[in-house]
């Protein structure tokens, strides 16, 4: 599915289904260096599951057109643009990793419009070290292979896969391969310079849930409790979801068990 936003074309992905907007909707958002394929998994099984599924490609990534957005402020703007382009009145939101910090940004900002959010492998602040950034802005190739180490379980780096015959951490280094030169720093920049998540967090109060992996080196579970603390106005709380034996890349790790929480969450009251 294409849409123009901004006079920009758009890619996005429907989960292999027709969109259709009188069903409830929920927008995917991908990490930095990422695309819409993160998600295809997950994506799916709610499009197959009665949601209405909207995975972009974020401004400058994948096949949508553009430069990539300098902030996470400016994403949150261009979320709610692409609601509007969409014709979406109410949606939830989901993101992973810098995803996260753009969909807690956009339900703060525009509280009228989202009914639920998910936030997976998120903390707030989101520093990034400073030798990935300068090998994000300098070696590409040495960014990819730090980012492949940290986001991985040894598991599924020694070959581990929930698909028989797919290497994940290839995948993972092919995606972040054909994104354009640029991207991937400015993802991760836009990461370390946002500091408003904490105050976000706190004019929430809808439905959070937050999903965690358990052996998540990038998002450590003991690095959420502040994100989870300032999430205080959400109603009963902000619910922990841990994700067993994934680490960072848990939508590969484990694609049915990050599904299966996303649409349980999803569906309950």
């Amino acid at each position: 599915m294409e849409l123009s936003i901004s006079d920009t074309p758009v890619y996005l992905y429907t989960g292999g289904r027709p969109f259709d907007r009188q069903q409830p909707v929920v927008v995917l958002i991908h990490g930095a260096g990422h695309d819409h394929s993160v998600w295809n998994f997950q994506a799916r099984q709610l499009a197959h599951h009665g949601f209405a599924v909207l995975a972009p490609d974020l401004p400058g990534h994948g096949r949508s057109q553009g430069s990539p957005l300098p902030t996470i402020e400016a994403l949150a703007d261009w979320v709610e643009a692409l609601l509007d382009g969409a014709g979406v009145v109410h949606a939830a939101l989901a993101g992973h990793s810098m995803g996260s910090l753009v969909a807690l940004q956009a339900a703060a900002q525009a509280p009228e419009r989202i009914r639920k959010l998910i936030l997976i492998g998120s903390v707030a602040p989101m520093p990034v070290a400073p030798p990935l950034l300068e090998a994000a802005a300098n070696a590409r190739a040495v960014a990819h292979g730090m980012i492949n180490q940290w986001s991985y379980t040894p598991a599924s780096q020694l070959g581990a896969s929930p698909i028989p015959g797919v290497s994940l951490t290839g995948l993972n280094q092919r995606l972040m391969e054909r994104q354009r030169e640029g991207v991937l720093a400015n993802d991760l920049a836009a990461c370390n310079a946002y500091q408003g998540g904490l105050d976000a967090a706190s004019r929430i109060a809808v439905p959070c849930a937050m999903l965690c992996g358990e052996r998540d080196q990038m998002t450590p579970r003991k690095a959420v409790k502040p994100l989870q603390e300032a999430l205080a106005k959400v109603p009963g709380g902000a619910r922990m979801i841990v994700i067993k034996g994934a680490g960072h890349a848990m939508m590969a790790e484990a694609p049915d068990a990050v599904g299966d929480a996303m649409r349980g969450f999803l569906t309950s009251t």
